[in-house]
């Protein structure tokens, strides 16, 4: 792994690091809430033979700094374009899942110039009221018991009993990310969740977007994704069996698969 690089923007330090072939095309990851860059281990292993990837920690996680909250998903997008000005990429294809996604969505809607092409997974692109109450649940939670108090509710939506059963070394890596979450950050993404409102605008998406479910994700339902898929022009769309929300884990070979065909690597 490359040094990591801190990023000023703004009120953040967005934490970030690069690998791969140093003049290849350029793809940007984007994580989940309450996970980090390290979730796309995975996915670096194949990427790396031809892009340049650039991964880094979302505001308020990981290594990067927590600004005051609440934010906005202008204020996720804006530093997503940070993080490719720092490195001096113009354009980039995306590679987002759940916050991560929906900040891609974001970016090919609002800089369609810098985006290639995006991959959206296991994602939303609105907040109706049972998705927005759901924030407000987790957010009082974690303001008396920190993010340790959701914890065992969260793994449940992101993995299935399989995986959980059968990898916990990568169990507790997520457990030990997630919980060293700041709860304002937390606070503050979730907050941009709950002002989601791109599904009313994917009809005007220029760049070309594959959206990805996991077959058992109660957080971006199957039927949720497909409704995006058919607002977007000209988009793809594949789901992911046996998986919960945090597919690319969940599911390696088969994420992979889809994005490897998707991304012609």
């Amino acid at each position: 792994m490359s040094d990591r690089v801190q990023i000023a923007h703004g009120d953040v330090t967005l934490s970030a690091y690069e690998t791969g072939v140093a003049d290849g095309p350029a793809i940007l990851l984007s994580n989940s809430l309450g996970a980090g860059l390290d979730m796309w281990a995975p996915q670096r292993v194949f990427l790396e033979r031809k892009y340049r990837v650039i991964g880094y920690d979302t505001r308020g996680h990981g290594q990067s700094s927590t600004a005051k909250g609440p934010y906005s998903f202008d204020n996720l997008t804006g530093d997503a374009l940070a993080v490719m000005d720092h490195f001096g990429i113009e354009t980039a294809d995306v590679l987002g899942l759940s916050l991560g996604g929906m900040t891609a969505l974001g970016l090919g809607l609002t800089a369609p110039q810098r985006i290639g092409k995006i991959i959206c997974a296991c994602a939303r692109a609105d907040a109706p009221e049972p998705f927005s109450q759901s924030w407000d649940d987790r957010i009082a939670a974690i303001t008396t018991g920190g993010l340790a108090a959701i914890w065992s509710g969260t793994l449940e939506r992101w993995l299935t009993p399989d995986y959980i059963a059968a990898h916990p070394a990568q169990v507790q890596q997520l457990e030990n990310d997630f919980v060293a979450t700041t709860v304002e950050g937390y606070t503050g993404c979730a907050r941009a969740l709950q002002g989601l409102d791109y599904k009313r605008h994917l009809g005007n998406m220029s760049r070309p977007v594959l959206f990805v479910s996991g077959a058992q994700d109660m957080g971006a339902p199957p039927a949720e994704m497909q409704s995006m898929h058919q607002a977007t022009p000209e988009s793809q769309y594949e789901n992911i069996p046996d998986s919960a929300h945090i597919a690319n884990l969940n599911q390696v070979s088969a994420f992979n698969d889809v994005l490897a065909a998707f991304l012609e690597v």
